[in-house]
């Protein structure tokens, strides 16, 4: 999946929402005072900001005609014609567009100067919450064992290894790769991948020292720490799969347009300009990804837009092996694969499984013609995974926006792994082993950290492992984690995801922060957050939109939210602003929207659709300019988006189906709440002068704001990947976010261990 960071009807009075009768009593009295009294401060917060003059971007107006339509862009010159260049060498982005963004970053500085304190504040709490040595579970791999550490006050992680005969703490712990000394003199670092030989022998590790995902490969002996001469540029993060021997991998390498689309063969001390091609992609809309079977035996290439999907397979031993097709890639077909035996286990919405199921094929003959049913198909039990053991046979799916394992024997016996909360996360982590009875899981919720099992597949039992500490103290018991349903536009009911503390009344008095997605299918899982914690703890609520354009309620819960549809993503996040506001959480200007990428995108939109109704916006890295990008075939997702958007340049249609909610392109002349975004210098996905552009062409057209810019100039899409350079970021976040909803001199409840 490749994702751009990588998401409406009329409110009724608040007095009705809130059901409401008596408005004489001294409740809905109080009610009302409450959310008067707020408004106003609310409203007030940036009036100092306001007082400010923002940087004067120079317009430029470029006409552009499609399908006789006629725009004028001003800011189209913001966009560097050497972008690609760009990308690899951030030094040279042309002078002007440099000198823009320097001056929205120290707009947006004096702008936010009095939230200087509360970040500070904010990122110490976050920070607190952290434990800065913290390790994962370590696991298994033949005679060692593997995980990941920090170290106090690192920025990085610290890959290490141990023999499985004395463990993690049996004192013979080696260092595989240590992030914080790699990291050393880089304005940016990011470890894609570190991934060990079969024989334990090497590592190939993948780092990104720009931001912008072309990551460099390397290879290291273990046993010595001598490292190999060649260094794989310009290839994916998700690095390395090794041949069976431990004398070569497979890697992705993309293309000059940040592109996956080529796998090559490296053998370990050759020069990688002799990398044999074992397989390019010649359709654009096409990007390439490569694993290996849980048995070990095979590795797979795949190709894949976001509709449709095609697997070749090789076996792990053969290193002069040609890849083998499974089945041709049909429109709007998707399938993945993994063994076991004689057979392949294939994952597909074939003939008609919009929720997926699983069916086999001998691998002798794995052509779609001899597919049979392994997992029939269950209407609105979207399956997301599967992995193969040994004995075992493991799936992880989705029901209704709640999850759950389900465990099999070969001979069909079954049965689930469930949880009792309202609202929870899991996440199912296969492991190195192919032969094993024990299946690795995490479970959390808003309000529960997260917690590692091993499951006994054969005794049906669970043993915690790992509870995730919070230092600085977190007592489950202050929380509510609760559900709501919002109706949409066509009667849908779309999940709402509610976090809060018991102590928070529903009077309609509450400040709310409505995160949301809502596109390619993603899930944002009910998962719990250290850094959330300082605005819930303050008295906000924090609300989960589960809208049309993800998968919560299954496949077609997707299909209903994109190209001719999209409009009900944006319609059913404003539903769940109404609902909050309808259940007595909140009311109206008192509701924070935040979206990331795509979920920028839907931000961005739902304000153009009602600016009346929130106290603020973050839009981080915002996919904001969608008919101009979705229009220029030479950008790097560009082609695969058709299947997502619709292709404005062949069609009318389907330009109109984007122009209608282009969030560029549709902002009204009236009064906006204040909005803030933020962009990355090297992003591929969503590149940098999609929030350069609407933050001034905000200025122009609306009235309100303030409207301002934070642009990281030395990374991508995912901002720092430095662990508490990224807190500050999300300290700067959730300051713009307090201080709209009027908040920022509010003080957080105590816990224990405070």
């Amino acid at each position: 999946m490749h994702c751009r960071a990588l998401m409406m009807i009329a409110c009724a009075a608040i007095l009705s929402a809130c059901g409401q009768t008596d408005p004489s009593s001294a409740e809905d009295n109080r009610k009302e005072k409450a959310m008067t009294e707020r408004a106003p401060t609310a409203s007030a917060a940036f009036a100092a900001a306001l007082e400010l003059t923002p940087p004067a971007i120079e317009k430029r107006p470029v006409e552009i005609t499609q399908h006789g339509v006629t725009r004028v862009d001003n800011y189209a010159w913001l966009r560097d014609e050497s972008w690609q260049e760009v990308l690899r060498d951030p030094s040279q982005l042309d002078d002007d567009i440099r000198a823009a963004l320097e001056r929205e970053n120290a707009y947006y500085k004096e702008a936010t100067a009095d939230l200087d304190g509360l970040r500070k504040t904010l990122f110490a709490e976050m920070r607190g919450r952290i434990k800065e040595d913290d390790s994962s579970v370590p696991m298994k791999d033949g005679d060692w064992v593997y995980w990941t550490r920090y170290r106090e006050g690192g920025e990085y992680p610290v890959f290490m290894r141990a023999p499985a005969s004395t463990g993690a703490a049996g004192g013979k712990d080696e260092i595989l790769f240590d992030g914080d000394k790699e990291s050393e003199g880089a304005e940016f670092f990011n470890v894609g991948d570190v991934a060990h030989s079969p024989d334990h022998r090497y590592i190939a590790y993948a780092v990104d020292r720009l931001g912008s995902e072309y990551f460099s490969i390397r290879v290291r002996n273990v046993d010595t720490g001598e490292e190999y001469d060649e260094t794989i540029e310009s290839a994916d993060g998700f690095g390395a799969v090794w041949t069976a021997d431990s004398a070569a991998f497979y890697y992705v390498e993309r293309d000059d347009n940040q592109r996956p689309k080529r796998v090559k063969l490296h053998r370990l001390g050759t020069d990688p300009s002799q990398d044999r091609m074992v397989y390019e992609e010649a359709d654009d809309g096409f990007f390439l990804t490569i694993g290996k079977s849980q048995s070990g035996e095979y590795v797979f290439i795949q190709a894949g837009s976001h509709t449709s999907s095609e697997v070749r397979f090789l076996p792990a031993d053969d290193l002069d092996a040609e890849p083998a097709l499974v089945e041709p890639r049909t429109e709007d077909m998707e399938y993945s694969v993994d063994h076991h035996g004689d057979y392949f286990y294939i994952l597909t919405n074939a003939d008609g499984a919009v929720d997926f199921k699983i069916a086999r094929a001998p691998v002798a003959a794995p052509g779609r013609a001899n597919w049979t049913d392994w997992v029939a198909h269950e209407v609105g039990t979207y399956i997301i995974s599967m992995v193969p053991f040994q004995d075992y046979f493991v799936r992880l799916e989705r029901n209704n926006a709640l999850p759950r394992i389900v465990v099999s024997t070969y001979d069909g016996e079954e049965h689930a792994v469930t949880f009792e909360e309202a609202a929870y996360s899991l996440g199912m982590r296969a492991g190195f082993e192919f032969d094993t009875g024990l299946l690795r899981f995490t479970y959390e919720s808003p309000s529960t950290p997260e917690q590692t099992f091993d499951y006994d597949m054969a005794a049906r039992t669970r043993a915690l492992l790992k509870t995730q500490e919070v230092p600085s103290g977190h007592d489950a018991s202050l929380y509510a984690v609760e559900r709501i349903m919002a109706t949409a536009a066509d009667g849908a009911q779309v999940p709402v995801t509610i976090l809060r503390l018991k102590s928070t009344l529903k009077d309609g008095s509450a400040p709310v922060l409505l995160y949301g997605y809502g596109s390619y299918g993603a899930t944002i899982p009910a998962s719990f957050s250290t850094s959330l914690l300082s605005l819930v703890d303050r008295g906000a609520i924090y609300a989960l939109a589960h809208i049309r354009g993800g998968a919560a309620k299954g496949r077609q819960w997707y299909l209903d939210g994109k190209l001719d549809k999209k409009m009900n993503t944006f319609t059913d996040f404003t539903a769940a602003a109404d609902a909050l506001i309808a259940e007595g959480y909140t009311s109206e200007k008192n509701i924070v929207i935040y979206g990331g990428s795509a979920g920028g995108l839907l931000v961005g939109a739902a304000v153009n659709l009602r600016p009346e109704l929130f106290a603020g916006v973050i839009a981080a890295v915002p996919f904001v300019d969608v008919v101009n990008t979705i229009s220029d075939a030479d950008l790097p997702l560009t082609p695969p988006e058709w299947d997502e958007w619709g292709n404005p340049i062949e069609s009318a249609e389907e330009y109109g189906w984007i122009a209608e909610y282009s969030p560029y392109d549709n902002i009204r002349a009236e009064t906006y709440p204040p909005i803030m975004a933020t962009g990355g210098l090297t992003d591929y996905r969503v590149t940098y002068w999609e929030p350069a552009k609407w933050i001034p062409r905000l200025r122009d057209e609306a009235e309100g704001g303030p409207f301002v810019l934070r642009m990281n100039m030395g990374a991508g899409h995912a901002g720092s990947a430095a662990r508490f350079e990224r807190l500050d970021e999300r300290a700067h976040l959730y300051a713009f976010a307090l201080k709209a909803l009027g908040m920022e001199t509010a003080e957080p409840v105590r816990h224990n261990g405070d």
